[in-house]
Order: structure tokens, then sequence, then C-alpha cells
């Protein structure tokens, strides 16, 4: 499927980026991620591996729209940062008060 990240056209496949990150070690995910496998990756860092481009020449909105287009699960910040909290928490929280969970 051809696909275009940071300006340039990729014909990338499920398979082929299932090869590229074959024995790339997972970095810590603290923001938007896509599923391969069974390992969660950080989308800039999946998008270094398959473009071998430089994570600043791209979004990470590109790479996960590339990746849910090929059909990998994809995470974003909303995901990655919503803990189990009640709405009265979470409202404390993002006031910046301390929450007790």
């Amino acid at each position: 499927m051809r696909c275009v990240i940071a300006r340039y056209p990729f014909d990338l496949t499920k398979s082929g980026v299932l090869e590229s990150m074959k024995g790339i070690k997972p970095e810590p995910v603290t923001g938007e991620s896509v599923i391969i496998g069974r390992r969660a990756y950080p989308a800039k860092q999946v998008g270094q591996v398959i473009t071998r481009q430089d994570r600043r020449d791209f979004s990470s909105g590109e790479v996960l729209r590339a990746m849910t287009r090929l059909g990998f699960t994809c995470r974003g910040l909303a995901d990655a940062d919503a803990p189990d909290l009640t709405p009265v928490q979470q409202a404390s929280a993002m006031l910046g008060t301390p929450v007790a969970v």
C-alpha cells in the first residue's frame, strides 16, 4: 500500500513492517504507540525504522495513519494517559490538584 510519510511515498505492506521491526527492542512508550506483534512501540520509533528517516522529519500522526491502514492497532495519547479515574478525579488532575486514587 502506498503511504506518504514526511512528503515521501513508501510502498508498505504489513509483512514488510513486521519483518522490519523483527529484532527491534521497543523503547518506553510515553505517547502514541503502535502494537506490532505482542509489543507496543512508540510511533516515532516505528516511523524511523520503516522509513530510515530522522524522527524530526515526520509526525507520529502520519505513522499512525499508515499503520492503521495496514491493519495494525494504534493507540493515541488519550489511550496511553487514561487511567481508570472517576470524572471528579479527572477534573482534579486537569486542574493540577493531587488526585487520591
